[in-house]
Order: C-alpha cells, then structure tokens, then sequence
C-alpha cells in the first residue's frame, strides 16, 4: 500500500509501489445523473430535514438573492461530527456594496437552523470562518501585515466576541476544524518552509507549533484525537508532492505518508478515520486521477475507471464514517463538475459504479456529510430556505441503474435530452422537501449539553 500505517505513536515509512488501474467487471454507468425531472429517482430521492426562516434579527439582515454566489470563498464549512457548520454570507444589495458577516448552522438538532453573527462592522469578504464544537465561530480577518483572529458567539440579539491575537505574516490559510472539537491551525507560507500555527484552542493565543520544509497545502486528520495530520508537501527546491504525516504530539514529526512512484504528485484529500479509507489524487497512471487505498494496507492504491468520466471534474467531499474495518463498503459523495453545472454523485469502492443525481435546489456545492447509516446530508440554502438539509440515501450497487431512454422524459438537459456525452445532469429538481420549522422553545435538546 502506498500509505504507510500510524501504529503507535507515529507513522512509518511510505512504501513505493505501481499503480493498478481498476476495471469493472460490469459496465460502468453513464457519467450523467441516473433519472430526468419527472422520473421518480430523482424526483423521490431528496427528503428535507427542514428549512428556518432564521432567527432573531435574521430577517432584517435579509440573505442574498443567489446564495450559490454569496459565499466569498465558497467555504462551508463542518465540524468533524457535523454538529455545527459556518460559512461567511452576506445581505442583499449591489455586489460591491454587501455587508458581509459570519453564519453558524446547527446541524445536530432535531431541526436544522442557522444563526447570524454580524459585528458593528462588516466583515471582509476575504475572511475566514471554522465552527468549534461548542457552538463558537473562529473567525480570520487580514488587518493591514496582521493576521487577527477571534471567537465569535451569539449572545441574545447580539454577537458576542473574543479576540485570541494575531499572527504577523502576509497570508494564512486555515485547516480543517480538529476532530478534538476545539483546536484550530492554520498553514502560513514562508520562502522555504510553511508554518504550522495553532491560532485557537491554545492557552496564550496563537502558538507555532512548527516549520515544515517545503511548501504546505491540503490538510486532513487521520485519527480522532486530532493528533496526526497530512499535508500535500513540495520540497524546497521542487519537485513532485507528496503527501505526509505531522505528529502533533511529538511537536509536529514530518514522516512521509504517500508515495505512489518517485516522480509523481500524490495529495491526500479525504480520510475515514473508522474504515482507514483515503481518497487521494495522484497522476503516477500518466494523467492526474482520483485513487483510494486503505491507511496500512499493503495492497496498491486503485485509480477506477469510473471516477473519471469524460469532460468533467470529480471531487470527494465526505466519506461515510463508522464501517469499521470495511473501507470498501464506505459511500463516498463526489461534487460532479460539467457544463451544465454541477451535481452530486454517489461511488463505493465495491461497487466499482459512479451513481450520479442532479442537485437539490440551493445546494451549496462541495459542502456535505454522511450519517453512519449511509444517509447523505446536503446543505442548501435559497431565499425562501435560508437553511435547509435534503437527505439522500446511498444507492445500492447490486443492479446498474439505467438512464431514461425517452427523450420526452427530460426537461432540457442530460440523457432524458439524448446527450450522446452523458456528461451533462439532469434537470434540477424541485427541491428538497422542507417539513414545518419547530419553533426554538418547543425543540427538544438532543445530543448536546451546552451550547451558546
């Protein structure tokens, strides 16, 4: 297997083998989404979790007429148990005139709701936000050489905040929250090596914990303690990336994670800390692909067939968790890129098939979460559902599923049209299903015992 095994207290070294190619013994499916508007795949396959109009003072600060666009970075972002998510939005008005402030999304709850954090001030549309476990919103804001960060909480009608300090560098990039709950880093490039900060969670402020060689991206948790962390690695004077291993209780230990052949760049992009599934992209076959490979095994890693369609991009964004010992039964949910947009799709390494369904309404592309059930929970947000999760269960991959071969089946686009690439979705359907919002005095706590 070309990523090593974290046994211990650190990981080992990274084994160099061939890439395998990956051939179905079926036909693949076609690279379009599997059902036209109107057939009932796609018209049945999202349930909602429920919308919410907001709360408080929401309704005066409004939400933008395209949410898709209101995003500055197009971040939404999720605790490592998806209990809390957050995303920088902004009001409606002329592009160049929006206030922009910080959203935190409870997800956790037997409904789902979002709640504004603005500030006296706008914010920067370049501001970052990253939700903590406990309800509280980090926020990054560039003022003048300074990188300033604070903690941002909702306080009756108000916002609350918490200065934590600042980093003086020219840019910084956040990670991913720490499946801790309460530890945030943050990558800062330097000349010839990149900084490895830990701006909250510390006890006096930021902290740099490290300076790793190289130029630093990507970033993933391989465990549950927030202790192991992979980042996508360029040595100084170049050369190809390779994705590593920082022991952060050992101060930040660099040893090598994937090495598929000596000359190729192989990032690591997702990682399921229950199954030891990663998803990785790599172009070690002769053209950059998406692969997977189990952490510690000594198999090879697999580039299939089917996670390549023709004339779009292919990006994971979340594994189902709690498939213990079992990575090749997880479902993992693909952002799908054409033409025509972008849609969602389904994929298991067992079933060597890339099922493939046309978006929910307002769905905030890339961002989403698996129960460990195998239910995928997809945030969408319009302006008459500011906040809203359609549900989608994993597809069985026992029987291919068929495109409609009606061309008066489809609505304008994909296989109901007879569009002989197959690469284009289906018509968007109508939207998830929103049940009735329970108000916030008759929702039932569950599965927190505070929160702010």
């Amino acid at each position: 297997m070309t990523a090593c095994a974290i046994e211990g207290e650190t990981a080992g070294a990274a084994a160099t083998v061939e890439p395998v190619p990956e051939e179905s013994g079926e036909p693949e499916e076609p690279g379009a989404p599997t059902a036209a508007l109107g057939e009932p795949e796609t018209r049945d396959a999202y349930e909602g979790l429920g919308a919410c109009d907001g709360l408080g003072g929401y309704d005066g600060l409004g939400a933008s007429d395209a949410f898709g666009a209101a995003d500055a970075s197009g971040a939404f972002v999720l605790t490592a148990d998806a209990s809390y998510a957050a995303r920088l939005t902004a009001a409606p008005g002329h592009p160049a005139e929006r206030a922009w402030y910080p959203e935190r999304w409870t997800l956790d709850g037997p409904e789902p709701y979002a709640v504004p954090l603005p500030l006296d001030q706008p914010e920067e549309p370049d501001s970052q936000v990253v939700p903590l476990a406990d309800g509280r919103v980090l926020i990054r804001r560039r003022v003048a050489d300074l990188q300033a960060f604070s903690l941002l909480y909702p306080t009756g009608p108000g916002t609350g905040e918490l200065p934590l300090g600042a980093v003086e560098c020219a840019d910084l990039t956040l990670l991913p929250p720490s499946p801790d709950g309460r530890s945030v880093y943050a990558l800062a490039a330097g000349e010839r090596s990149t900084a490895l900060w830990l701006v909250a969670g510390g006890a006096f402020g930021p902290e740099r914990i490290t300076d790793v060689p190289g130029h630093c991206s990507g970033g993933v948790w391989l465990d549950r303690a927030g202790r192991m962390l992979a980042l996508d690695r360029q040595p100084p004077d170049g050369g190809p990336v390779k994705a590593v291993a920082l022991d952060l209780g050992r101060g930040g230990e660099v040893t090598p994670l994937l090495q598929i052949t000596p000359d190729s760049d192989d990032r690591l992009l997702l990682a399921d800390t229950d199954s030891g599934l990663l998803l990785l992209r790599s172009d070690a076959p002769g053209h950059d692909r998406l692969g997977w490979g189990v952490l510690g095994s000594c198999l090879p890693v697999r580039f299939p067939e089917c996670l390549r369609p023709a004339d779009v991009a292919v990006t994971p964004f979340a594994v189902q968790p709690g498939q213990m010992l079992m990575p090749e039964s997880c479902a993992v949910g693909l952002r799908i890129d054409g033409a025509a947009g972008s849609w969602v799709g389904v994929w298991r390494p067992a079933g060597r098939r890339l099922h493939q369904f046309a978006a929910p309404r307002g769905w905030l592309a890339g961002a989403g979460f698996w129960s460990r059930d195998g239910m995928l929970h997809l945030p969408c947000a319009e302006p008459g559902t500011r906040c809203a999760v359609a549900l989608l269960e994993a597809p069985s991959d026992e029987e291919p599923c068929l495109a409609p071969t009606d061309p008066a089946a489809g609505n304008g686009a994909g296989p109901g049209t007879g569009d002989p690439t197959g690469t284009q979705p289906s018509a968007a359907i109508a939207g998830p299903v929103m049940c009735r919002p329970v108000p916030l005095g008759q929702a039932p706590l569950k599965g927190r015992t505070a929160s702010v």
